[in-house]
This record gives structure tokens, C-alpha cells and sequence, in this order.
């Protein structure tokens, strides 16, 4: 796409910050302490995620004593962001998990130390790390947070529908032609009344999944190498491309093919289409971290008759066919003037969270994605992804997409408030709005916040 501005900019040029100008991480300070040190964490985890944290830190807890971890959920990942925004420095908490989207708002908060002071200090091995789950928190060659719960979008589908339609349930579509192809058999045959639930979620069918769709066709969503080069002074998403992309999703609905179910505030109506009695949807799109938690409650009996068996994972259809991915969830963030001996034994509980043997039980408790190589050698996943293979596409998917710029996804300073206006845009496309004056109205909205951030900050 082209990525010009649309009035003369002056770009930041980005270079390497070295060593001595980061903020210091005392990872010898623990060594020090003369009792357990506690540590605070924050994070927006529920369900079996939520399960999943507190037993990994159960488990630290119990296998030394130089440190204690307390754990405080926030119910969401947005409660937490805005709790940690409103909060004064010494008020904040010791470690705090913060998701994908917040990444250049949190480095400018100047509020945390990056975390590749410590990895510097304690000579950290990341050789084994997946390298895109890396770079998706670095800028100026900086590790600026640890990336902990790594997920990306996946397709659910009703392997029983896919039967009843003559569709193979071990070959779901992978392009966006092909979803409408399976979505009208599925029509057809009568198997369900629609093929696909979609939503217009901020962080699903109306922002993040439009991030996914534009890295997967190779494209911009901002200037300036998504804001990676230099700092984005606009999106891109309302050109040929996204006008494209938003008309196909129309039609879609527009023919019957797929259901629109709104913002999905609760992050559950598009699954529950899944199970409407009266006219269920086939497919639908939502984060490969909610696989445990949508087994566990089929397997529960939320639904009479519907099991986490009957539950198939296929990648996210996408422009090119071609399986790829940005980086989501989140990551984790030391934060500053907590004291060394704190930062030292935040650190500490770090490198316990992203050893290979932490990754592989995390891995299997929530379906996110290891952001090590090394944990697949590892009980319990290493068994898991060969038993049962759907836990094992957001990975896939994650390691087959290339190293360009696309697909390193957008880093904006206002970015969770652009996804807000790009998914009124993208609700007002699905209820039948014009799809070019609904995306630039949206893209002019972007760039006014963009424009009053960077001239902020």
C-alpha cells in the first residue's frame, strides 16, 4: 500500500538505544534480601487463563524461598490498563501483564524498565524464543517487555456440520474464498443456517482481526513500516484494501452466508451462535487462548449435546490462504522505582514463566502459544500436540509467518483508541453502511488521534 503521508511529516529516525542509556536492572539485588521479597502482579486473566497463572505461580512460590508472588487479576485486560493509567508510580504493582496493543503507550509512560536491561545483566539466553514474539514488543532494538501469553486468531467450527455438509472437518478453509465456499455448502445442505458468526469486537472482528488481515495480504495498517521505522502518523486501512477486505465481509452477510452478532461485548456471543438452537452458525473466529476454556465448558454441559470433541481449530482465513499471524495477548512489564531488590525478584519470577518447562504447562492449560521452541520437547505439550493437533494451529501459525514488516503488526500510540473507531466503522459496514465513506470517516478519526498523541508525547 502506499504508505506517503497525506501532508509533509518529519520522521523520527529510529536507532539503536545502547546499553548504558536503559534504565539498570539489579538482577544480582536479590541475592541481598534478608527474608522473601513479595512481588505484586497485575494481570487481566479469567478462566481457565486465570487458572492457568495461579498455578504456575503456586508452583514458584513453592520451589524456592527468596521470593513470594501475589497475584491480583483485574478482571480484564482494559481494567487493568486503565488501573495501572490512573494509578500514581508507587501505587502501581511490581510486575504487570499488559496486552499487544498498549506496547508504545506503555514505553512512553516511562514507568517500567525494559526488560532488556535485565536480559543484558543476567546474560538471558533468548536464542530459543520465538523470534516474532519477541520483536513484537521491541522498538530502537529494545526488549522492552517479556512476552508471556502469546495467542492469535483460530477458526471453531462444528466438525458434525462440516460432515453433514460433505465438507472434510480435517481440512477447514485457510482463505477468505474459501470460508464463503464452505459457508455456502453449509447453507445448502442445511447443515446449519449460516456459515460463520462474525462480530465487530474491538478486540476480535472490528480492530484485531483487521491488524491479522492486513499483515496476512502483506500490507501496511500504518506508515512509516507500521510505526516501527519511525512513529505512524496514519493508517492505511481505508484504501483498496481494506475496502476490499470489508466488502467481502459484507456481501457475506449481506447473502445470508454469515451472521453479525454485534460488538460482542461479552466475548461470547459469537461462540453461543455456535450452539443456537433455532439457527446456529457453523464457524466462527475467536483467540486460540480461549480454546481450554471453551472445552472445559462443553466438556461441563453448558451445552446438551455438544462436547469439546465436537469443537474443530483451523487457522484464520485470510486474503492470501496462506496461514500467518501477528502476535497477541501480552506481555510482561517490571515496573521502576519499585526498589532493586524488588525489580531483581520480579525478574526472577520472569525467567520461571518463560522456562520451557513453564511454557509447556501453560501452553496446555489455556492454549496459548509457547514462545519457546524448546518447550515442544517438554510434558506436558509435547504429548498434547500430537494427541490433539487443534492446539497446535495457533503455533503453526505463528512460526510459518514470514520476518517483514507487515507482519510485525502496527505499534500506535493511541492504538486501542483507533481500534475503538475502526470497529464502530467496521459495525456500521456490517449492518449494511457504505463500506469506502465508513472507513475513511474512521481512518480521519485515526489520524486525529494519532496526530494529538505524537504531538503529545
Amino acid at each position: 500500500g502506499d504508505t506517503t503521508p497525506q501532508e509533509p511529516v518529519v520522521a523520527v529516525t529510529t536507532t539503536t538505544i545502547a546499553a548504558p542509556d536503559l534504565t539498570p536492572c539489579a538482577v544480582d539485588a536479590l541475592a541481598a534480601a534478608d527474608g522473601p521479597v513479595e512481588v505484586l502482579m497485575w494481570h487481566g486473566l479469567t478462566g481457565a487463563t486465570n487458572d492457568g497463572i495461579e498455578f504456575l505461580a503456586a508452583e514458584y512460590n513453592a520451589s524456592q524461598s527468596k521470593v513470594r508472588v501475589k497475584l491480583e487479576p483485574q478482571g480484564s485486560y482494559d481494567s487493568t490498563i486503565d488501573k495501572y493509567v490512573q494509578t500514581s508510580q508507587g501505587s502501581r504493582p511490581d510486575l504487570v501483564m499488559l496486552p499487544e496493543y498498549v506496547v508504545q503507550q506503555t514505553i512512553d509512560s516511562d514507568s517500567v524498565i525494559p526488560i532488556e536491561s535485565c536480559i543484558r545483566a543476567s546474560e538471558f539466553d533468548t536464542s530459543m524464543f520465538q523470534a516474532a514474539a519477541l520483536k513484537a514488543y521491541t522498538t530502537a532494538g529494545v526488549q522492552w517487555a517479556m512476552p508471556f501469553n502469546v495467542s492469535n486468531p483460530v477458526l471453531y467450527f462444528n466438525r458434525s456440520m462440516f460432515v453433514e455438509a460433505g465438507l472434510d472437518p480435517t481440512d477447514p478453509p485457510q482463505s477468505l474464498e474459501e470460508l464463503r465456499q464452505y459457508s455456502q455448502a453449509i447453507v445448502d445442505s442445511g447443515a446449519a443456517s449460516y456459515g460463520v458468526a462474525i462480530d465487530s469486537g474491538t478486540d476480535s472482528g472490528g480492530g484485531w482481526f483487521i491488524e491479522q488481515w492486513f499483515a496476512n495480504a502483506g500490507e501496511l495498517y500504518a506508515d512509516n513500516d507500521n510505526g516501527r521505522s519511525a512513529p505512524a502518523t496514519r493508517v492505511l486501512y481505508d484504501g483498496p484494501t481494506g475496502v476490499e477486505l470489508m466488502t467481502f465481509i459484507q456481501d457475506m452477510v449481506q447473502d445470508g452466508l454469515a451472521f453479525y452478532v454485534g460488538g460482542n461485548g461479552s466475548g461470547q456471543d459469537n461462540f453461543l451462535k455456535l450452539a443456537d438452537q433455532s439457527e446456529p452458525a457453523a464457524m466462527t473466529i475467536g483467540t486460540s487462548a480461549a480454546l481450554g476454556t471453551v472445552f472445559d465448558a462443553l466438556d461441563g454441559g453448558l451445552i446438551p449435546g455438544l462436547t469439546g470433541d465436537d469443537v474443530g481449530i483451523g487457522p484464520l482465513p485470510g486474503p492470501s490462504g496462506t496461514p500467518t499471524a501477528l502476535v497477541g495477548g501480552a506481555a510482561l512489564y517490571i515496573v521502576a522505582d519499585h526498589g532493586d531488590q524488588t525489580a531483581a525478584a520480579a525478574w526472577d519470577f520472569i525467567m520461571y514463566l518463560v522456562s520451557a518447562q513453564s511454557q509447556s504447562e501453560w501452553a496446555v492449560q489455556t492454549g496459548y502459544v509457547p514462545i519457546r521452541t524448546d518447550a515442544l520437547e517438554l510434558e506436558p505439550i509435547a504429548s498434547t500436540y500430537i494427541d490433539d493437533p487443534r492446539f497446535r494451529v495457533a503455533y503453526d501459525q505463528l512460526i510459518g509467518s514470514p520476518d517483514e514488516p507487515a507482519l510485525q503488526g502496527p505499534i500506535l500510540g493511541p492504538q486501542r483508541d483507533v481500534r475503538v473507531v475502526t470497529a464502530v466503522a467496521v459495525a456500521e459496514i456490517l449492518e449494511g453502511g457504505d463500506v469506502q465513506t465508513a472507513l475513511s470517516s474512521a481512518a480521519e478519526r485515526a489520524n486525529l488521534l494519532i496526530s494529538d498523541y505524537n504531538a503529545r508525547n
